[in-house]
């Protein structure tokens, strides 16, 4: 087995050994605090150009199968864990971990202290790495390599993860709504949620216009979840600024929450540490109830947490927060149907304690204005 190394910009250097492809990689290193559901991370499209850091250190025990992906491959840019499981024992496994990361030349690294990486992260901040597998290279190339490398703040990388072409998802029983839904890196699970719930999704490209959104005569907008930076989104937030215009119900998770919100007028910024994991703790402030959630997220919205605030589509407010740092976590309009949420209710894997915006979201269209 070859050696393999773990580079930070910072120039601090981990020792491993191979696992899964060999060769090397770049993206922005973070952790995820799952304990399970490391297929539905891996197959995530809010992961791509990320390195992503197993917190966990028993993986791949499960190993894989095309039933849990959250769409048609694996977008980490590398994979980092301490201990993969040497056998696979799950009935439902269809390939072991590390032949799937091969198959899809995904360059992993094992063997190191995932826990002095994670305290490092968490002490420094998310940056940009390198993994170096199977090469004879340098100690100071890889550091130069490393830091040649892009940066998360200004990417651009929806337009890598969002479906070509449109596709539908037709309602479970009767069909009581249509949606369309704004593919920015969306997971397999949100269209699933919302089908279960009768509502027909039809799953557009990022560069649709609001006109091919209005052309569906659709009964909401659902924007997605997505990579990048959401200042870059330019396009993408003017479309539902015109949606917004339209008074149609507008429900945004995760990336979709931080383009509603600037197409509200708040600014957004990068987060120093991020949020990515199972157990994220949010405190609903219109209840006070506390809503144990799922993240994904390097980015954040600046909006005022106390009282309302006022747009150009009417008033608003912070409806929940993170009770970790204060980061908004959720808001939504008073005069005009349109709310977000920075987390993931489809929670897949996670706890499913926000499952119930999607009845809200069909709630909101049930008392819709027409368009």
């Amino acid at each position: 087995m070859a050696n393999a190394y773990l580079v930070l910009d910072d120039g601090r250097i981990f020792e491993g050994r191979s696992w899964g492809a060999s060769g090397k990689t770049f993206g922005e290193a973070v952790f995820q605090t799952g304990m399970t559901g490391y297929q539905e991370t891996l197959t995530d499209p809010s992961y791509h150009k990320q390195v992503v850091v197993m917190t966990a250190p028993h993986i791949g025990n499960t190993g894989f199968n095309s039933q849990d992906n959250e769409s048609e491959k694996i977008w980490v840019a590398g994979f980092v864990v301490r201990n993969p499981s040497s056998i696979v024992s799950n009935w439902r496994s269809e390939n072991e971990l590390e032949a799937e990361l091969i198959s899809q030349n995904v360059v992993g690294i094992q063997g190191i202290d995932t826990r002095a990486l994670t305290r490092h992260l968490r002490d420094r901040g998310a940056m940009r790495v390198g993994i170096f597998s199977g090469l004879e290279i340098s100690r100071e190339e890889m550091v130069v390599e490393v830091r040649k490398s892009s940066q998360m703040s200004g990417a651009f990388l929806v337009s890598d993860v969002s479906t070509k072409k449109p596709y539908i998802m037709r309602a479970q029983g009767e069909k009581k709504y249509v949606v369309a839904a704004l593919d920015l890196g969306i997971k397999a699970a949100t269209p699933r949620a919302l089908s279960e719930r009768g509502v027909e999704v039809h799953v557009l490209p990022f560069d649709s216009s609001a006109a091919d959104i209005l052309a569906l005569s659709p009964d909401g907008l659902f924007i997605s979840n997505g990579p990048g930076d959401p200042s870059t989104m330019v396009d993408v937030i003017e479309v539902v600024r015109e949606v917004l215009a339209k008074k149609l119900p507008i429900f945004g998770i995760c990336f979709g929450h931080q383009i509603l919100g600037r197409a509200l007028g708040f600014e957004t910024y990068k987060l120093a540490f991020g949020h990515r994991g199972i157990n994220q703790p949010v405190m609903d402030k219109l209840t006070g109830k506390v809503e144990i959630t799922s993240h994904n997220h390097g980015f954040a919205l600046a909006a005022p947490t106390d009282g309302e605030f006022t747009t150009v589509y009417g008033r608003g407010e912070v409806t929940h927060v993170c009770l970790n740092d204060g980061v908004v976590e959720g808001l939504q309009m008073l005069d005009c149907p349109a709310f977000s949420v920075q987390y993931h209710p489809e929670a897949a894997a996670g706890p499913h304690d926000a499952a119930y915006l999607f009845d809200r979201f069909v709630d909101l269209m049930s008392k819709k204005v027409g368009v």
